[in-house]
């Protein structure tokens, strides 16, 4: 645990100091271990703090919980933060969070928190509505990346809100929308939804009863309401002068009404007169009037792709992003974490989709500073302050001494998806990601490479398509950017044509030629996105990123001309052919490469996690955030390489192989994983299935079949990964079905092949939900249901060397460099799909009474008859369970060999090398030495058996020098002898237990 902050500042002299003692507790303030848990209306701070004890036991050191800030009512994951300075009450109570700390500590544990700086949820967020109500004069206008001056003139200093269901005018008519009183004024009606009124308008709403009002203070107020500055204001006077109004003039307009039956009266009349009547179209004229006035327009959703004005979280219209590169507003939502971390109530953050902030490490940099402020001055902060809220004396400090670069003090990690062949950002002060590149490494050495073309060639055949894997990227990012962000690129051809104006080598090319540049540029970029900074600074890799995908850019497009291809490279990279830009054309050139910066990696997590990952069906097992699906496996050497990257780089990076954010679990993965090893009997299941399957088709009126064939390929890869164990022998229930009937329709909307969800087609959906049901229902007696029959005979062989591959998986997880996590209910089986289905409750009571009843028979001794229990009894999870508990206290037991221990990769000899992955931790003189199977349905002939003892023939695994002459195995307590040429046998190594974990005995 962290050293007390109190202490740190009672014994230090200075900040300076106070900086040095922080650095000298870095390593141990680092996680050993995290357990990731969703917290939600459904699973609350009092649930978790009753869990504490199983964590522990099990060997976790710390939690690491999802966003538990305020959220949107109901929010089941938190991401979609409406109030960054409180708690969520939906997940409990200040007192509660602080009951889950305090027993969190008392076993020794700590906290690592979910934390979203890049966008908030809309809807309740009281920020978002006072920007709604009073415009760019609204003292949050800055907070929000918003555009007040965008393409169309009649949205300038204007929001567009694509809420409505139906055309603007059809939901006016239809009385959908309402004018309706509210809690403190008037407010705008859409259903669920309730949208402040401009204050300044609220006198519009009376003036059809302007000639009954009598009321003196009435007409005074309504006076004072209309002479508001206006919401399009931006001066400062102006501004303040309008905040200083507003509030007692709405208080005193809610009195008169509650208090003055004359002035309710005029009110209730004023509003039935305002809202219209259906079937009478000229009665909306009021209320269209009123709405005209308002910040907002209101819009059909569809308008979104092409007009809306605010950024967003990639295409998700209720979330908006935020401004976090503005000092003010980071001081405005680190409030509360500030007091979190000075309380030692968190120890570590995971900060959520920092490729969407326009400066990371700027951001990340401010947050280690704000980290040693917490540690240093407590959590209130204490002037003389910096706009960002952070004390000057330590701003100061960091700034002489270059402090950063030395020490970041706070664990932090990133959600950064690195492309194949890219690194983190050296500069970054973080330990690392949030794992997914280790998701893709461990997942790719269970892959059989020399498959690839056999199953290439497979995917083809049942399809009956051929696929040019970087083209379908190329055309699915574009797809995105000509629909769901296409306002976003429409915005950037807006600058870049104001940039082309000024410049006469540029200025005949066209707006449309200038945004056709932008598309096909990032269509062709090779990562999510670069990191030029606000001074314009940049890396020789982020100009390689640029040249690369101008380059790739220019040969797609031979009609297009070359030069307005050069003529953005030029921009940006902050070029000028004599050298020099006058300072306003510089800023301008500047704020658009940054801009641009922002987009390309939304338009990458769309095009390609989002459409091409459900289209390329070649091998779904590589179809994973941060993987890419054109990269069947990896080899051995490649795993080994970068463990030991990560070791000399990133050491404490969280290392991942389920999250809330995989397309399916590693346990899913890790069986489909055997389909690699078998290419013959996987094509001759599929075109076997294929053939009854065809019969339960529906052919749609267009033609269509349903579902196609690339659909069907995927839905037999998705059965055979996620089917229970518990329906091998039993026909699956209904629940099961249910699952895979949402997952395929996700699937088939983020495809966008024959729908979307912009483009939803019931009927297809339909058709494609009846027929999962007819191919995983059982038939009557007199005509059996042949498909359900043979994928249950199927499933067995593939499911028992998938379960193999999970023990190695999780293994290999906990014992490489970096900080390994568990996602939630994973200790045993976890056969989940993508969100929501990764995030159904946890059952958490039956993992403590296994792990109660592990420990019970590991006390009682015979660890090796235990273990054999437990390979046959495989299906029910306690050796998943076993396998995570032993190694965790293992590690937990051995701190320093594992968080600064030496990496060791270790190769064998013998028949059987290629089949095993192995490597040794080394720290001073304690060594421990790992060893897992890889490719075991071919070790093992095709037959079911584990890979155990004389199926590894003459494999002999050498170890270091140091390693101890009798070793002891964690799972099943043997004592194994070093040979005298200073090998392991591998029959000795895999004797009664598949995977082996051994320490100086």
């Amino acid at each position: 645990m962290r050293a007390n902050p109190a202490t740190l500042i009672t014994e230090s002299s200075g900040i300076s100091e106070c900086l040095d003692r922080l650095a000298a507790h870095k390593h141990t303030a680092r996680p050993l271990s995290t357990y990731r848990l969703q917290f939600n209306a459904h699973f609350r701070f009092e649930d978790a703090r009753r869990l504490a004890g199983y964590l522990h036991a099990l060997g976790v050191s710390h939690v690491y919980a999802s966003p538990i800030l305020q959220a949107r009512a109901g929010s089941l994951h938190g991401y979609d933060i409406t109030d960054h300075n409180s708690l969520n009450p939906e997940i409990g109570t200040y007192e509660e969070f602080q009951s889950f700390v305090r027993e969190l500590k008392n076993y020794g544990m700590g906290q690592i928190l979910d934390f979203v700086p890049n966008h908030m949820g809309v809807g309740t967020n009281s920020w978002w509505r006072d920007v709604l109500a009073n415009g760019r004069a609204s003292e949050f206008a800055e907070f929000f990346d918003i555009d007040w001056n965008p393409l169309k003139p009649e949205l300038h200093n204007k929001l567009l809100l694509p809420i409505l269901g139906d055309q603007y005018g059809a939901e006016l008519e239809a009385g959908h929308i309402s004018l309706v009183p509210g809690e403190k004024s008037f407010e705008i009606k859409y259903y669920d939804n309730r949208l402040p009124v401009d204050p300044q308008t609220i006198p519009l709403i009376f003036e059809s009863v302007n000639q009954d009002i009598h009321h003196q203070e009435l007409r005074s107020v309504l006076s004072g309401l209309r002479n508001l500055p206006p919401h399009t204001t931006t001066q400062g006077e102006l501004v303040r002068q309008r905040q200083r109004a507003i509030s007692p003039l709405t208080e005193a307009l809610q009195s008169l009404i509650r208090e003055h039956a004359e002035v309710k009266q005029l009110t209730e009349k004023a509003l039935e007169h305002s809202n219209g009547r259906p079937g009478e179209p000229h009665s909306f004229a009021y209320l269209h009037r009123l709405l005209e006035a308002q910040v907002y327009r209101l819009a059909h959703w569809r308008v979104s792709g092409e007009e809306i004005n605010y950024r967003r979280f990639f295409d998700i219209n209720d979330l908006i992003g935020l401004r976090m590169e503005n000092p003010r507003v980071f001081a405005a939502t680190h409030q509360l974490l500030r007091k979190l971390l000075a309380e030692d109530e968190i120890q570590g953050l995971r900060i959520d989709h920092c490729d969407g902030l326009l400066n990371p490490v700027q951001y990340l940099v401010r947050l280690q500073i704000l980290f040693a402020a917490s540690q240093c001055s407590g959590p209130t902060p204490k002037p003389p302050l910096a706009e960002n809220g952070i004390e000057t004396e330590v701003l100061q400090v960091f700034g002489q001494h270059d402090w950063m670069n030395l020490h970041a003090p706070l664990y932090a990690v990133v959600e950064k998806i690195l492309e194949p062949g890219e690194d983190m950002p050296p500069a970054w002060p973080v330990d690392g990601t949030s794992g997914y590149d280790f998701t893709t490494l461990v997942n790719g050495i269970f892959i059989e490479r020399r498959n690839e073309r056999t199953f290439t060639n497979l995917f083809h055949r049942f399809t009956g398509a051929s696929y040019d894997v970087d083209m379908l990227i190329y055309n699915s990012k574009k797809l995105i950017m000509h629909a769901s962000l296409a306002s976003e690129v429409n915005v950037l051809a807006h600058m870049l044509d104001e940039i082309s104006s000024s410049d006469w080598y540029a200025r005949d090319f066209t707006r449309k030629a200038l945004r056709d540049v932008i598309r096909e540029t990032i269509a062709c970029f090779p990562v999510y996105r670069t990191y030029i900074d606000e001074r314009g600074q940049m890396t020789d890799l982020d100009r390689a990123h640029i040249n690369t995908a101008i380059v790739h850019a220019k040969r797609r497009n031979p009609d297009k001309a070359p030069a307005s291809f050069d003529f953005l490279r030029d921009i940006l990279l902050l070029q000028r052919r004599d050298g020099h830009d006058e300072p306003e054309l510089h800023k301008k050139k500047l704020y658009f490469t940054l801009k641009f910066q922002q987009l390309t990696g939304p338009v990458m997590a769309k095009g390609l996690e989002d459409t091409t990952c459900y289209v390329y069906n070649r091998f779904i097992s590589v179809n994973e955030v941060g993987g890419s699906p054109k990269q069947f496996g990896i080899s051995v050497n490649e795993f080994h390489e970068g463990n030991l990257k990560r070791a000399q780089h990133w050491p404490f990076s969280m290392l991942a192989t389920s999250t809330h954010d995989t397309k399916r679990s590693e346990d899913v993965r890790a069986r489909l994983n055997v389909l690699s090893e078998m290419p013959k009997q996987w094509a001759s299941q599929v075109f076997k299935w294929r053939k009854p399957n065809r019969t339960r088709k529906r052919v749609l009126a267009d033609g269509r079949s349903v579902p196609d064939l690339n659909e069907e390929y995927l839905l037999y890869q998705t059965l055979v990964g996620s089917w229970p164990f518990e329906f091998q022998k039993e026909v699956p229930d209904k629940t099961y079905i249910e699952r895979i009937k949402q997952y395929m329709t996700k699937a088939v909307h983020e495809a966008k092949v024959n729908l979307s969800w912009i483009n939803d087609d019931p009927q297809y959906v339909e058709a494609l939900q009846l027929f999962i049901e007819k191919i995983l229902v059982p038939g009557p007696r007199s005509r059996p249901n042949s498909f359900l029959e043979q994928i249950m005979a199927f499933v067995p062989t593939v499911s028992f060397f998938g379960a193999i591959n999970s023990l190695a998986q999780r293994l290999l997880t906990i014992t490489t460099p970096g900080n390994p996590d568990i996602y939630q209910g994973t200790e045993l089986w976890d056969f989940s799909l993508v969100d929501p289905d990764n995030r159904r409750p946890v059952n958490y009571e039956l993992r403590q009474q296994l792990l109660t009843e592990l420990d019970r028979r590991s006390e009682a001794g015979n660890l090796t008859q235990l273990c054999a229990e437990l390979l046959e009894k495989y299906k029910d999870g306690r050796i998943k369970l076993w396998t995570t508990m032993q190694a965790l206290r293992f590690r937990r037991d051995r701190r320093e060999l594992f968080q600064v221990g030496r990496y060791i990769p270790l190769y064998a000899t013998g028949a059987k090398r290629d089949h095993l992955v192995a490597f040794a931790r080394e720290h001073q003189n304690h060594v421990a030495i790992l060893a897992v199977p890889r490719l075991s349905y071919i070790l093992a002939g095709g037959v079911m058996r584990p890979p155990l003892g004389e199926l590894w023939q003459d494999t002999e695994l050498p170890v270091p020098s140091r390693t101890s002459e009798f070793l002891e195995n964690a799972f099943t307590g043997e004592k194994i002898k070093v040979t005298p040429q200073r090998t392991l046998l591998g029959r000795e190594l895999f004797r009664h237990f598949p995977v082996a974990l051994l320490a100086g005995a």
